[in-house]
């Protein structure tokens, strides 16, 4: 099923955000402002996250659904720490992907 791991994209694309958006334009605001503003944001990645949850879990079990979170997480987080931070891409990044799909191997096989 396809819905849930759309939500799961936009809920991750927010959190992202939320938590390290502040670390490129904002880092000599004050920490309180930051926060409210994270918390702003976090609530449209619960928004998505919840009934992300609610329907992934009709058709994956818990472990399945946490593991295509985690993908997701890295998958997002790998692209804006690419685009929006420009952190330089290294081969150390394929190696934790690997290990990704070694996760997800796991998790699926009969």
């Amino acid at each position: 099923m396809i819905a849930p791991i759309a939500l799961l994209i936009l809920s991750n694309v927010f959190m992202t955000f939320a938590w390290y958006g502040h670390l490129k334009e904002h880092r000599e605001s004050a920490l309180w402002m930051v926060i409210l503003v994270s918390w702003g944001i976090a609530f449209f990645e619960y928004c998505f996250q919840v009934p992300a949850n609610r329907l992934g879990a009709q058709h994956y079990t818990l472990p399945q659904l946490k593991i295509i979170q985690e993908v997701i997480t890295m998958v997002v987080f790998a692209g804006f720490s690419i685009w929006f931070m420009k952190v330089p891409l290294k081969w150390d990044y394929l190696w934790a992907g690997c290990c990704l799909v070694g996760a997800v191997y796991f998790i699926f096989r009969s």
